[in-house]
């Protein structure tokens, strides 16, 4: 369960920091709400995840999805493009997540 919880924490961070952008400097209040609303919802689950995983290796695997996937929904929702050497940056977040969660023993504590 503690990894369904890390899961849903990192697709409400991406949701809140999406609408972050949307909401224009807080000005529309529709994706201001689900600013605030979605990050609560990652903070909360966050801290369940703290139960039996190291915070040091939840919030790696937390934050680098987080930015692996808001970039993608900023390719698709807003037209961002990546070049070169963010994208092969990126790489190295995910080729270091997978290496914590292959042969790392901190992932629990």
């Amino acid at each position: 369960m503690t990894w369904l919880y890390l899961a849903f924490a990192i697709v409400a961070e991406v949701a809140a920091t999406s609408a972050l952008k949307a909401s224009e400097g807080f000005t529309r209040l529709g994706p201001s709400v689900l600013v605030v609303v979605g990050y609560g919802i990652a903070f909360f689950l966050l801290s369940l995840t703290l139960r039996t995983i190291s915070v040091g290796v939840a919030y790696a695997i937390w934050s680098g999805a987080g930015i692996v996937l808001v970039s993608v929904v900023g390719l698709v929702l807003f037209k961002q493009r990546l070049d070169g050497p963010a994208m092969l940056g990126m790489g190295l977040i995910v080729a270091g997540v997978a290496v914590i969660q292959l042969f790392s023993k901190t992932a629990s504590h």
